[in-house]
């Protein structure tokens, strides 16, 4: 029997779990014995047009390798966002694009039977095509999409690998905030601005930092619904009635009732004002920035307290000292799942992962399969019924979704007293 050979990428943003798939599909197909080679792209589907990839048969038949991988954070394959050209709709199984032809010239060089994309919305959409140019041209490659995102907008799975990880580092870091600013017996308003284009789901799990003794953030504002500014203040007004420090979370992308951005160079109150953004990244996403910095110098325009605000930024994605061991151990079997689906001939899906109870009524996480053509490009955003009615907090159906999420803690390998991560030099 021919055995096969498969080949790996990873793609979009990092997470402190993507590596994790990635070992659990290093470590599916090898035990699975049907694999002669496995390869990794380098720089994911761009990479693979530069003919750049690594065979990591040899180096991850060692457990104790594949475990270090696992726990090592952002993408040990490097990443990319490299967007396929269209297939025309009226395309035919002759319909040759340079960029296919080029990819499915190398698959058929190194005997390519299965391949394995980990990524997001984007790296869905990659798979897709490549699904789809396969079927016009006949092959017989499997193309499976593994999930990740730290966003957790990926339709058709209950949530996404990275995303607990992240939503404890925000959570986490919240609550330190939150100590921060209460030692002070001064007023102030501290605005955090967590990642969130679209969806609001990070910026919920701040929520999770609420305990017995301390309530905040008092206040959290997701994109999924209107910000107003008049609100934003009354409420903060409100507040300081009954206490001197305010803790608010804010998505990075909340709009206003025109759909716009709060963009630093363009806000303003007047409704009248139109606010735009001219800058989008090659999947046509706009880029934006300042919501938390705009926010804070409206409120210390209008209060004229000590007012600040912090943008955790990058940090929110690969902050793997305080990753949720539940993130790393499903992100590991759905890399499992990956190849189990491959060797099933299942092509054209990614792996989704499903909730459900185990017999004592714990949560427990199962995996199926979803048309990845139903996944591509959709974005799942926070259920309106999962805000507050006042739009500035979250019901405790979203505080129960999220807090399984998070649990658990990853005992890491430190040297020279900072954890010690697998050698990326082979990106350079």
């Amino acid at each position: 029997m021919n055995l096969r050979n498969c080949m790996i990428g990873q793609s979009g943003g990092p997470t402190a779990a993507i590596n994790a798939s990635l070992a659990g599909v290093i470590s599916k197909a090898l035990e699975s014995n049907a694999f002669e080679h496995v390869y990794g792209a380098i720089n994911g589907i761009e990479g693979l047009l530069e003919n750049r990839y690594l065979d990591l048969t040899t180096p991850f038949k060692d457990p104790i390798l594949l475990s270090k991988l696992a726990k090592t954070p952002a993408m040990y394959l490097g990443s990319c966002r490299y967007k396929l050209p269209q297939i025309p709709e009226n395309a035919t199984n002759l319909t040759v694009i340079k960029e296919y032809e080029l990819i499915f010239s190398i698959f058929k060089e190194l005997n390519i039977t299965d391949f394995f994309y980990i990524g997001g919305n984007d790296s869905m959409d990659t798979v897709m095509k490549l699904s789809k140019y396969a079927k016009l041209h006949g092959s017989q490659i499997h193309f499976i999409g593994v999930p990740k995102t730290i966003d957790n907008d990926l339709d058709g799975t209950d949530h996404t690998p990275g995303f607990g990880s992240a939503a404890k580092f925000v959570a986490t870091s919240m609550l330190e905030i939150i100590h921060d600013s209460m030692i002070y017996n001064t007023k102030s308003v501290t605005i955090v601005e967590v990642m969130g284009r679209n969806a609001g789901w990070l910026t919920a799990a701040t929520a999770l930092s609420r305990s017995n003794h301390q309530t905040s953030p008092d206040l959290i504002y997701l994109p999924e619904v209107v910000f107003d500014i008049h609100q934003f203040l009354q409420s903060i007004e409100t507040l300081f009635k009954t206490r001197r420090n305010i803790i608010i979370a804010v998505s990075e992308g909340v709009r206003d009732k025109n759909g716009n951005f709060l963009e630093e160079e363009a806000f303003c109150q007047d409704e009248n004002t139109t606010l735009s953004s001219s800058k989008t990244d090659v999947f046509g996403h706009v880029i934006h920035d300042g919501t938390g910095k705009v926010l804070e110098n409206i409120v210390r325009n209008n209060f004229g307290c000590k007012t600040r605000s912090i943008e955790l930024n990058v940090l929110q994605r690969c902050a793997m000292h305080i990753a949720s061991k539940t993130d790393l151990e499903e992100s590991f079997e759905v890399g499992e799942a990956a190849v189990c689906a491959s060797l099933s001939s299942k092509s054209g899906v990614m792996i989704t992962m499903q909730r459900t109870q185990t017999q004592e009524g714990t949560y427990k996480m199962l995996t199926s399969l979803k048309d990845i053509n139903l996944v591509a490009n959709v974005e799942k955003k926070v259920p309106i019924e999962w805000i507050s009615p006042q739009r500035n907090d979250i019901t405790k159906e979203l505080y129960d979704y999220l807090y399984p999420l998070v649990q658990g803690e990853v005992q890491l390998e430190y040297k020279n007293g900072v954890p010690d991560y697998m050698d990326i030099q082979h990106l350079l």
